[in-house]
């Protein structure tokens, strides 16, 4: 999967608003649950560790590009490049911001649960956002070419079969004037609720809330936030 190539690309796609808006819905929930030492799983390039640091929340951050977790390194963050599988500590909190369950294939969607629901104190909350079926169908699909500096970036997304692939060329400017050229796919999944509803209580959390959102449009909510917490 492509997420180191989106990491070189994402600093230039203008997402600014809608990531702030998303974490503030987040950093809304744990301020006024007062949680702390929380694990955000998929961490990107550490927006939301950031938010958790000034706070003075205890956190932890993990992703599988090791190009973000270099970005979050240099940030003087912690955050490390492993599997949730291979997270020794528990904690209070488990995030999961902006698609993160949308990357992981159905197939493979409850042996994630599932370590998540290890790495948890008993009683701890697991909150995560993914795409509605209009945020795939009507939002995500799409071509976006952007010409800034010494880059070319062209981004193609189609969702078919409950799939988006989105296809990500980069064209870099050498030295010596000649464009070098890197090409990379990234595929996401279409979870429905109901079969997350059903997912989380065989893994043993039970659903506190579901939340309706519009990150990018006011016409329908393009996300769902699921609030849970484990009861085993």
């Amino acid at each position: 999967m492509g997420l180191d190539l989106y990491a070189k690309v994402e600093p230039y796609l203008d997402f600014e608003e809608e990531v702030y808006a998303l974490h503030k819905e987040f950093l809304r929930f744990v301020m006024v649950n007062e949680l702390d030492n929380i694990i955000d799983i998929g961490c990107g390039q550490g927006y939301f560790l950031e938010n958790l640091r000034v706070n003075k929340k205890k956190y932890f951050g993990i992703d599988l590009s090791v190009e973000q977790i270099k970005v979050c390194q240099e940030k003087n963050l912690n955050a490390q490049a492993i599997a949730l599988k291979d997270v020794k500590e528990k904690f209070d909190c488990a995030t999961a911001i902006f698609d993160v369950l949308n990357y992981i294939p159905k197939k493979d969607l409850k042996a994630f649960i599932l370590a998540t629901n290890i790495v948890l104190n008993q009683g701890a909350y697991f909150i995560f956002d993914v795409n509605s079926y209009f945020g795939f169908d009507e939002v995500a699909q799409g071509c976006i070419t952007i010409d800034v500096d010494d880059k070319f970036i062209a981004i193609d997304a189609n969702f078919e079969d409950n799939k988006l692939q989105t296809d990500i060329t980069l064209f870099e400017k050498q030295e010596n004037g000649l464009f070098s050229k890197q090409r990379d796919s990234i595929i996401q999944e279409y979870h429905s609720k109901e079969f997350l509803i059903e997912l989380l209580k065989e893994c043993n959390f039970e659903i506190k809330e579901i939340k309706e959102f519009n990150l990018h449009t006011p016409e329908n909510a393009d996300k769902l936030i699921f609030i849970c917490k484990k009861i085993a």
